[in-house]
């Protein structure tokens, strides 16, 4: 009943753009935090971005700031990952996650904090 379910992955150049989505079903994307990671062959998942229930407090890891923007649209109850200037290192599969917070305007990219719900994931590829 409850699906979280990434889209919009795909094989592209470096340099190009990709705009991920994380459709929520089962319940209300308002009470939760998001959480984009991803995962290479062979390396442990790495926390991306994150955005607050309410929008105001989002989250960048060094390496995608800059590049990446995440938002939130409360009509779709789906949150995006829009990605710009990739790069080859950016290629593996990302994952959102969601967890229901206390606060408005609170998330994080900490694993070890736990996370209620996971997608299954969509596959980013940046190849010439």
């Amino acid at each position: 009943q409850v699906h979280l379910v990434e889209s919009g992955g795909g094989l592209v150049q470096p340099g190009g753009s990709l705009r991920l989505s994380c459709a929520v079903s089962g319940f209300t994307l308002d009470y939760y935090a998001i959480t984009w990671f991803r995962q290479a062959p062979g390396k442990e998942r790495e926390g991306v971005s994150c955005i607050s229930r309410s929008g105001e407090s989002t989250f960048y890891a060094d390496s995608v700031k800059g590049r990446f923007t995440i938002s939130r649209d409360k009509a779709k109850n789906t949150v995006f990952l829009q990605m710009n200037s990739l790069k080859p290192e950016d290629t593996a599969v990302y994952y959102c996650a969601a967890v229901r917070t206390l606060g408005t305007a609170v998330c994080w990219v900490d694993y070890s904090r736990g996370y209620d719900y996971w997608g299954q994931g969509t596959q980013v590829t940046v190849s010439s």
